[in-house]
């Protein structure tokens, strides 16, 4: 309390006792593959497509995630974290690193191999790629551990890298494994056994350029990462681990396994694996659903087969989508399938920003979308509905649409894909918009002021379309009181708040009954 010491007139400001809660978004999404420049397993914002291409590169022949993240912008998407998690090889269509007459099909090179390799101490130093390169060692910025240096890349004479570094092996900032991660254009590799690694001296080397090697063999593919790779690890920010930082993201897609797939580079096992594991991280994260591709090339009775007895997924947390759809390709000039993730997601970020998370995000059109891999009839839809397959189809006149909004989930409470999204949604929301209620005396004033703040989020919730019911009662209910916090409980420092709503279903069979009945008798007839 203030002190009052002299008479007059005091104004104070007093802390209002309603604290509203601030719906989140829910339209970030992520996406993780495989691009021919970038940081390398950095979870990277970009807002359109123009960010991503200055990051990423371009439209790459043989991968989806470039298509994918600009069908995500070109069906309503705004932001997107990109986590590169390998290159593509030298020579693929949008590579910046092929020489042009590669992208032609003459006989240049379309591999470099590095030059002659130059001591760095313990260490040694190649070139990756020509210039006149020149790699400098010196003091970093600065006190610092013995071991720390700091390490120029110059080109023709001008500074091209810089990296910060440790010859601690192990550490985040270790030599070898900062410039194999960041560098184009050198590589450095231990030259002594672990045990004698040191701080190289201070000192500046020139490398030689690196000599032109035959053409790489047909079919030679060691661009594509395996599961190990996409599932990363939280600890080093690697992979989906990488996403775990990000609290923003609501959605992610992991379009490019399909191409190692269609490559040969890992079979079906391991796209199950990474997809399982894709859908762990979500489960872990609890505020984000997986948009899962199928293998490509499949019939209605073989997605069926693989969603039952290959999959097999159960998950609250996920969504498929299927069949593939076909777009324009600016890499080639023509038509080609690819997985529909980036496009789903794009979609749920439409339907969000024009109608909100609690309306099912489907009977809504796939921009960019020229044909379907696969036609799929009413019947088919009929068998791959209840299972969890969210089917595209192409309807005369109404163009290719999603048609479908499910799960993959086997409990009927979280069948609907609107319902999870829309429980992450309010789950983040009042997360987020209670904190002030951390360390404040822990009694009834607490308690109301508590279910008057969740009751009035709610009740806007209600108003915009969000719960079902006719009145604010039977949308929700907000309980915190004696009952939900007894005395043994509040000694433990807690308070438990119960919240209960009624979300809204999607109208997904629409039933008209018709009948005849006599004219002005208004029987029906038998």
């Amino acid at each position: 309390m203030p002190s009052y010491l002299s008479p007059g007139v005091y104004v104070e400001e007093v802390a209002s006792g309603s604290r509203p809660i601030e719906g989140v978004g829910t339209s970030v999404a992520a996406f993780v593959g495989l691009a021919p420049t970038g940081p390398l397993n950095e979870p990277t914002l970009v807002t359109n497509w123009t960010q991503y291409v200055a990051s990423f590169g371009d439209f790459t022949e043989g991968y989806y995630l470039a298509h994918s993240v600009y069908g995500f912008f070109n069906n309503g998407g705004s932001a997107a974290y990109v986590v590169r998690v390998g290159g593509v090889p030298a020579g693929a269509s949008g590579d910046p690193a092929a020489p042009a007459a590669a992208l032609k099909g003459s006989s240049t090179p379309t591999a470099l191999p590095p030059g002659e390799p130059q001591r760095l101490g313990t260490f040694t130093v190649t070139a990756a790629a020509p210039g006149s390169l020149s790699v400098e060692v010196t003091d970093p910025e600065g006190d610092g551990p013995a071991e720390r240096f700091k390490l120029i890349v110059k080109d023709g004479g001008k500074v091209a890298e810089t990296f910060h570094v440790t010859a601690k092996k192990g550490g985040r900032n270790y030599v070898v494994t900062q410039v194999k991660e960041q560098s184009r254009l050198i590589a450095v590799q231990e030259a002594a056994p672990a045990g004698q690694l040191a701080r190289p001296e201070n000192q500046t080397v020139a490398l030689p350029a690196p000599a032109p090697a035959p053409l790489a063999p047909s079919g030679a593919d060691t661009a594509h990462p395996g599961p190990a790779e996409y599932l990363g690890d939280s600890a080093d920010r690697t992979g989906f681990g990488g996403l775990e930082a990000v609290d923003e993201v609501s959605m992610v897609a992991v379009p490019d396994l399909m191409a190692a797939y269609q490559r040969g580079a890992i079979d079906l096992e391991a796209v199950k694996a990474v997809q399982l594991g894709l859908i762990a991280h979500c489960e872990l994260m609890g505020d984000r659903v997986a948009v899962i591709d199928p293998p490509p090339g499949l019939n209605a009775r073989q997605i069926l087969l693989w969603r039952k007895e290959t999959a097999g997924y159960d998950s609250k947390y996920a969504a498929l989508y299927y069949p593939w759809i076909k777009v324009f390709d600016p890499a080639t000039g023509q038509t080609r399938t690819m997985p529909p993730s980036g496009h789903i997601a794009g979609i749920w970020a439409r339907n969000d920003s024009e109608r909100g998370v609690h309306k099912a995000p489907a009977n809504e059109i796939v921009r960019g979308a020229v044909d379907l891999e696969m036609q799929i009839t009413r019947g088919e839809q009929d068998l791959l509905n209840p299972v969890g397959v969210n089917c595209v189809r192409a309807f005369p006149g109404r163009g290719i649409r999603v048609w479908g909004a499910r799960t993959l989930s086997s409990d009927p409470a979280w069948r609907y894909l609107n319902v999870r999204r829309y429980f992450n949604y309010l789950e983040e929301s009042i997360l987020i918009g209670t904190q002030w209620v951390v360390f404040e005396p822990n009694d009834q004033h607490l308690w109301a002021r508590i279910r008057r703040n969740i009751s009035a989020f709610l009740v806007n919730e209600w108003r915009n379309g969000a719960l079902f019911g006719s009145r604010a009662e039977e949308a929700y209910y907000v309980k915190c009181d004696e009952e939900t916090n007894p005395p043994e409980s509040v000694d433990l420092g807690r308070v438990v708040c119960e919240i209960g709503i009624a979300p809204v279903k999607p109208a997904e069979f629409v039933i008209f009954r018709l009948a005849q009945f006599s004219s002005g008798s208004g029987e029906l007839e038998e």
